[in-house]
């Protein structure tokens, strides 16, 4: 069942995410953590196309019937449109859209901009700490390292701050 905007409203815990840590987590064999993680989590049609669309140039399958798609009802900014990739740009917009407060994106220049618009920012790896922290996994680290095996580009210094914040 698709949820509606007036719905969604009413939920507490709302995340806009974007391609990147969809793409993470499905490398891992990982995605079905987020459903468990207590958010209601929504996207632009922009990252779903972008989800299909990377199916086909080799990447995971993102089986994600927890992810309601959402139009914009706006286009993006013509600033973010420039400096920020299509998925990106859509999901700051639809996160400011609906009065979201968090987004999840992992690309340096989106969190960037997302911050500079007063969302909160997380990606693939604070989802996992999420999970962690509700006892979803037991470690973070054997999840990093299988990501960054399978490609996923984390900055050395953000994987030592995630590890060091759990103990690990």
């Amino acid at each position: 069942m698709r949820t509606t905007r007036s719905s969604l409203a009413a939920v507490a815990e709302r995340l806009v995410i974007n391609t990147g840590p969809v793409v993470a987590l499905a490398r891992i064999g990982e995605l079905d953590l987020v459903p468990r993680l207590g958010l209601e989590v929504v996207c632009p049609s922009e990252v779903r196309a972008e989800l299909d669309a990377g199916v086909a140039a080799g990447h995971p399958a993102a089986d994600t019937p927890w992810i309601t798609v959402i139009p914009l009802t706006a286009a993006p900014s013509p600033i973010a449109a420039i400096v920020l990739d299509a998925g990106e740009a859509a999901v700051i917009q639809l996160a400011l859209e609906l009065r979201a407060t968090r987004v999840c994106i992992d690309d340096w220049k989106g969190r960037r901009a997302a911050k500079a618009v007063g969302l909160t920012v997380t990606g693939s790896l604070g989802l996992l700490l999420r999970a962690r922290t509700l006892g979803l996994i037991p470690a973070v680290r054997p999840l990093i390292e299988r990501a960054v095996a399978a490609g996923v580009g984390y900055d050395a210094e953000l994987i030592r701050r995630v590890l060091a914040s759990v103990g690990e």
